[in-house]
């Protein structure tokens, strides 16, 4: 079999090939993204259905690092790693469960929720953030000079690069906007001993800081911008083709900040199509908060996107208002006749509390990709015979203290209207007596 290679690519097309060694990810022609290549025609010597056999291997091998639902596809992330340089704490192979309850609740009957929250750090970011440090384990072990990796984040990236790094011994830096994450987020860096810093500004500003910060000092960058996160983050579409038994649904549905998880979504089904392991790929809904829905935007006029400046929203790990990936998203959404969808607090806070009524400890923007569902259903674009995969990117527990603020009706909860107020179960506080409990209790069971 011809050896296995991939490369950088500029993604706005400028000439060559770069090595994957670069510890400045960005075109050294336009400043701009950066894009893994890999050389397809070896992929292709192996059929469809070997590579499926190959997968399903592995997926129950108990030789490390094959248990990871990410090195078990390791040829398509990076094939020029060896055992040695993988950092792992075993992501990947989430449950992927049906909910048809939940799925006729919202207008269908066919509904999955892809967990990513069971994922070590509790987020979808962990898939491709294994990517990134195993790549830079690599680069140090062959003499690179890397004194941290750092980040921007709204939280979910930087738990999962402080574990990582402190998985492999790394120093990592995570720069994040003051007062703007859960307590919940906040306290992962600091418990991996990631040296953390609050920046009085938004995700957007803590962005273009580190960048600049990265850049002058060699710090290695590990944000979605640098392309190592997005070629992990694929191997989400390969799980779900995977675990349907190799038939893709007919709609993926995943909230989008940064945007770098949709345009991984898309182009790992578009391998499994390109490879003969599927016949098909399906149709993404991409899914913002209100107030913070730049790519919406740009679908309603004609994919013409334009930067805002995000509003505070419940969902806050995607609120942000000038995305790294967008054109890249824009270009797989155009491609696979993909849509966007934007909802209110309202929204989100009635489909989170829906998802928890089934079992689900839902986090808000998993809450904001079931209420993007149910309002393409109500417009009969996702018909209610077809089959949809809900991502939910994060577990629920990491907005412990939003959640518990809502219930108890407190000040640190999402803004509340007539509608969420009735989604509330407060605690009944009662005297321990056993009438006093009769008579609170037994009504409510009849």
């Amino acid at each position: 079999m011809t050896a296995l290679r991939a490369f950088f690519r500029c993604f706005a097309g400028c000439p060559g090939e770069l090595p994957l060694s670069l510890i400045d990810t960005r075109c050294p022609h336009c400043q701009g993204l950066l894009d893994v290549v890999h050389d397809e025609s070896a992929l292709a010597e192996r059929s469809g259905a070997q590579w499926r056999a190959l997968f399903d291997a592995r997926r129950v091998s108990p030789s490390w690092p094959m248990p990871s639902g990410v090195w078990s596809k390791r040829e398509w992330v990076n094939p020029d790693l060896t055992d040695e340089d993988i950092v792992s704490l075993g992501e990947g192979f989430t449950p992927l469960v049906p909910l048809p309850t939940l799925g006729r609740e919202l207008g269908m009957s066919d509904l999955w929720i892809k967990q990513c929250g069971h994922n070590p750090t509790g987020s979808f970011k962990d898939l491709g953030m294994t990517g990134l440090v195993s790549q830079v384990q690599r680069l140090r072990r062959l003499g690179a000079v890397i004194p941290a990796v750092a980040c921007a984040s709204t939280g979910d990236t930087s738990a999962a690069l402080a574990a990582y790094c402190a998985r492999a011994g790394l120093r990592s830096i995570v720069f994040l906007p003051a007062g703007k994450l859960s307590d919940e987020q906040l306290t992962q860096p600091l418990c991996s001993y990631s040296q953390t810093v609050a920046i009085d500004s938004d995700f957007d500003g803590c962005m273009e800081l580190v960048a600049q910060f990265c850049s002058r000092h060699g710090v290695y960058l590990a944000n979605s911008m640098n392309p190592l996160r997005i070629e992990g983050q694929k191997t989400l579409s390969v799980e779900i083709a995977q675990q349907l038994g190799w038939q893709p649904p007919d709609w993926v549905v995943a909230p989008g900040g940064n945007l770098g998880h949709v345009t991984a979504i898309a182009r790992g089904f578009a391998l499994l199509k390109k490879l003969g392991l599927t016949d098909r790929q399906p149709r993404l809904l991409v899914a913002q908060a209100e107030q913070a829905s730049p790519l919406y935007r740009a679908f309603r006029s004609g994919w013409e996107f334009h930067r805002t400046v995000a509003g505070p929203t419940q969902a806050s790990a995607i609120a942000i208002g000038n995305p790294v990936n967008v054109h890249k998203a824009i270009a797989e959404l155009r491609r696979v006749d993909g849509v966007v969808e934007a909802v209110n607090e309202d929204e989100i806070t009635a489909a989170w509390t829906a998802g928890d009524r089934h079992g689900l400890q839902t986090d808000p923007h998993t809450g904001v990709a079931l209420a993007a569902l149910r309002k393409q259903l109500e417009q009969g674009r996702i018909g209610a015979q077809e089959r949809a995969v809900v991502v939910s990117t994060a577990h629920g527990l990491k907005f412990g203290t939003l959640k518990r603020a809502f219930h108890l009706a407190t000040k640190d909860g999402p803004k509340s209207s007539a509608r969420s107020e009735a989604l509330r179960n407060p605690p009944l506080m009662i005297s321990a007596h056993l009438p006093a409990l009769e008579d609170a209790l037994l009504p409510r069971l009849r």
